[in-house]
């Protein structure tokens, strides 16, 4: 796993009057605290943001943080960002210390690929959940849990004791809950519904037609 690296100042002005200053300028205001860190206000260049956001999910990238005026590098998430509601303008960052010998529940997006044996027969993919929580340590964190689905008939669904996942990472979860089904569509159980209730009328007939036994 790739761990980028970013840079850092401390500032000492809060409020809403310098961050908006820190903004025109084209930097950010962040924060990084951790379970043995005192918080620390820091500004954070927008352009050493660039590389990190092209690099795929943020929320499961470790970084090192190199902050200005001091010695060490820390390793660092990104635990939250707020964003202005119309003009999705970063306007805060919380970053998060970490230690690499202790593992994390991060969020994971899901991702299916194959093509589906029941999709194919005219049934509908549904998507339960969208991301999983997983337990796993800071670089091992993986980028997607993948599924595939190309064995999955109408009916069918998959549930989180089916995943098989690579390297020490687990599912923190009591419950066998369902990632995703294959549902049939109105139609098909509108067309297996007329043909059991031809199957019925079929049998009521022939039950009908029947003699009686002789005495």
């Amino acid at each position: 796993m790739e761990i980028l690296s970013l840079k850092a100042i401390q500032r000492e002005a809060v409020g809403n009057g310098p961050s908006r200053v820190l903004r025109r300028e084209g930097k950010v205001p962040a924060i990084l605290y951790g379970p043995k860190t005192e918080a620390m206000k820091l500004t954070i260049d927008k352009l050493d943001l660039e590389p990190i956001f092209k690099s795929g999910s943020v929320a499961q990238k470790v970084l090192k943080l190199e902050i200005e005026g001091l010695n060490d590098k820390r390793n660092v998430m990104v635990k939250e960002m707020q964003r202005h509601p119309v003009s999705q303008q970063l306007l805060h960052m919380d970053l998060y210390e970490v230690s690499m010998g202790t593992k994390l529940k991060v969020m994971v997006p899901v991702v299916v690929t194959g093509k589906c044996v029941g999709v194919e027969m005219g049934g509908m993919l549904q998507i339960i959940r969208r991301e999983l929580e997983v337990l796993s340590l800071p670089d091992q964190i993986p980028d997607n849990i993948t599924i595939d689905i190309t064995d999955l008939d109408i009916g069918d669904s998959f549930h989180v004791q089916d995943l098989q996942l690579e390297g020490d990472v687990e599912i923190p979860a009591d419950v066998n809950f369902t990632i995703l089904t294959i549902l049939a569509t109105k139609a098909e159980e509108e067309a297996v519904e007329g043909e059991e209730d031809e199957e019925m009328a079929e049998g009521a007939e022939a039950e009908a037609t029947e003699e009686p036994a002789a005495e």
